[in-house]
């Protein structure tokens, strides 16, 4: 049985909690919160012994197996940090920080310290997405050779998380971490990267519109479309549609979880079932379901019963993607990424 403590008591911490519950195996003993009383409500709720308003105080009075910071972003390197100098492993919250000079000091900070550094990046674990790769290894459609990811809705995200009108940046380091991620999941490696962003809603700060094209190291050219502003007949938050044609066929994650296989023979449609349980919120069915598979891959790790596929040394590779989206945009021309 594995001992954590869960840093932040924020929005998503409730299903990250409930996720825990539902993979077992582990106990959680502490909560840290800067506002002591959502610590508590949050303690209150799942039955949680301890409750901090300091980080520090946390690591030197609990024996820990291993953290999970569920905090904003710019407070991510100072807890891994601190947790990492106190020996504890550490599970980080996308995105990994706000900058990639920051995220490769948490990096190097684990690894220096010889504390196992993994990032909370779930959206790979989504089982559509899962069966798509799966078909995709499989080989029905020969070698891919050309991609198009779309994460395309008018979804009202700054209702229930405010701040996020208040981001600089936005939908690249919010849902594109995500977005990006699966990519170098589905297809590898980039090696060039042009990308274009947008303001749509009037009274934010950061870009909620990125288009992105990017010409992988197998020679496939990918397509990234994200965006909070698109109002479409498909206005499916918070799915995400992928079409890939390959030398032999082509595959479609289409709406509502269909699975669509092409061949010269025949199409195949495949509605790919997602799992129910009772602590979902049934808008962000596919997300928070997804939240307990990736879980699961970390916790087997922590038990050396296997890697964990995010780690912070490949999430490392995400971010690179990341800020050389906002330096084509800002550049307004192609970056070849190293």
């Amino acid at each position: 049985m594995k001992r954590f403590a869960v840093i932040g008591c924020g929005f998503w911490s409730q299903y990250q909690i409930a996720a825990w519950k539902e993979v077992g195996g582990v106990e959680l003993v502490a909560v840290y919160n800067r506002t002591k009383s959502r610590a508590q409500a949050i303690a209150d709720r799942f039955g949680i012994p301890k409750v901090y308003d300091t980080v520090e105080e946390l690591l030197d009075n609990e024996k820990l197996d291993f953290v999970d910071i569920i905090t904003d972003v710019d407070t991510h390197e100072k807890f891994t940090l601190l947790a990492a100098g106190k020996g504890v492993p550490v599970i980080c919250q996308k995105p990994m920080a706000p900058s990639l000079e920051a995220a490769e000091r948490m990096v190097s900070g684990c690894k220096k310290a010889g504390v196992p550094f993994y990032i909370h990046e779930n959206w790979r674990w989504q089982l559509p997405i899962r069966a798509l790769k799966q078909k995709l290894d499989e080989g029905i459609i020969g070698k891919p050779f050309r991609a198009r990811i779309t994460y395309s809705n008018s979804f009202p995200v700054f209702d229930n998380q405010p701040f996020l009108a208040e981001l600089e940046q936005f939908i690249l380091t919010d849902i594109g971490v995500h977005v990006l991620d699966v990519a170098r999941f589905l297809f590898g490696e980039a090696e060039t990267l042009y990308c274009q962003i947008a303001k749509v809603h009037k009274n934010i700060k950061g870009e909620d519109v990125a288009t992105l094209s990017m010409k992988m190291k197998s020679g496939m050219h990918l397509t990234v479309e994200l965006s909070y502003a698109s109002k479409v007949e498909h206005d499916r938050f918070p799915e995400t549609f992928i079409h890939v044609e390959g030398e032999q066929g082509s595959i479609e994650l289409a709406p509502d979880y269909w699975l669509r296989t092409t061949t010269r023979e025949a199409t195949v449609a495949k509605r790919i079932n997602i799992p129910y349980y009772p602590w979902v919120d049934s808008r962000y069915e596919v997300v928070h379901t997804s939240i307990v598979e990736a879980n699961r891959n970390l916790l087997a790790a922590l038990n050396n019963e296997g890697p964990a596929e995010t780690t912070g040394k490949d999430n490392l590779k995400t971010l690179k993607l990341v800020f050389a989206a906002y330096e084509s945009a800002k550049r307004n021309a192609v970056v070849e990424i190293k």
